[in-house]
């Protein structure tokens, strides 16, 4: 199937091609680089007239603070009400393969036969920023067909702020009782999140606590808008309608349009960066001028089209 038959499927909503339009778009030979582009501009706003309707999430967290059974306990939430969801896990890459280390299928909790979930573990690979090289591009080709789109990544740290460029909503997971919240001050991740969750609340004044820690740590870093939900993923699980709540009211918050076209600009320009180094932004007139004629592309453009562009004005 080529790339335009597959984003055209995703257009109309046909789950069953995620797998296919997956590899396609991991696929780093050059030779498949025109039907990445053409799969692309089929989920692009250019094409569907609108941005693509799919709620992309991120969720990030530092190792062991319980994300992925957050995120079980959030699928089973989300497939109750008959939302498809789709999750690309972005895992430490083996030295060896270059694949992802930790098989995602194994670590969240899903029916296997359940066609309205599709998960995905993609290999970070050297680049910082926490995230998968073709994780913008699977996340925008895959919100054109699901419902819910979560991006979770490795860790945290100033070097993964990248995933607020990628997600409508980015949830930044705590654990009470750890220290996170003194970490989070240092590294400046507070600046990153719209919803702050802190798992685990079964602990009680101790979540409690870390709970009144963070609302502290914004009121010191002056007034946002982030919510901060308490959570515990045990059965019965407590705090995860509170969540799902709290996600679906910042994306009605949100102009989505605007903070998309935004990100498809950074996506474009980091794409550049990532491939012609600083040799190519000397060559379209430095950071501030690629900036420039960034701002000045069609905003319904994808990622792919307005890096292309960019390199057409290097090679000038």
């Amino acid at each position: 199937m080529s790339g335009a038959e597959l984003g055209l499927r995703l257009r109309e909503r046909d789950l069953s091609v995620a797998p296919a339009a997956l590899n396609l778009i991991e696929n780093r030979s050059p030779d498949r680089r025109e039907e990445i582009a053409a799969l692309l501009a089929e989920v692009a706003p250019a094409r569907l007239g609108s941005e693509a309707p799919g709620h992309v999430i991120g969720i990030t967290g530092p190792p062991g603070a319980g994300k992925s059974t957050l995120l079980s306990a959030l699928l089973a939430t989300w497939r109750a009400s008959a939302r498809s969801v789709a999750v690309l896990a972005v895992d430490p890459s083996s030295k060896r393969s270059g694949g992802a280390l930790l098989g995602d299928r194994a670590r969240i909790g899903t029916d296997p036969a359940d066609r309205g979930v599709f998960i995905r573990s993609m290999a970070a690979g050297e680049r910082l920023g926490g995230l998968a090289p073709a994780t913008r591009a699977a996340a925008l080709a895959l919100s054109a067909a699901f419902d819910l789109v979560v991006i979770e990544t490795v860790g945290v740290g100033q070097s993964e702020t990248a995933v607020a460029e990628a997600a409508d909503t980015v949830a930044v997971i705590v654990q009470p009782g750890s220290g996170d919240t003194l970490q989070f001050l240092k590294s400046g991740i507070m600046e990153i999140p719209d919803v702050l969750v802190v798992t685990k609340a079964d602990l009680g004044q101790i979540a409690q606590r870390a709970r009144r820690d963070l609302h502290a740590a914004l009121r010191s870093l002056g007034a946002r808008n982030t919510r901060v939900v308490a959570v515990s993923s045990l059965e019965p699980s407590t705090g995860i309608d509170d969540l799902v709540a709290a996600l679906d009211a910042h994306r009605a918050e949100l102009d989505v349009g605007a903070h998309r076209a935004r990100a498809r600009r950074l996506g474009a320009l980091e794409d550049f960066r990532s491939e012609y180094g600083d040799a190519g932004l000397r060559a379209v007139g430095g950071r501030r001028a690629a900036e420039r004629w960034l701002a000045e592309q069609d905003p319904a453009l994808d990622a792919l089209a307005l890096a292309r562009g960019l390199e057409a004005r290097a090679k000038r």
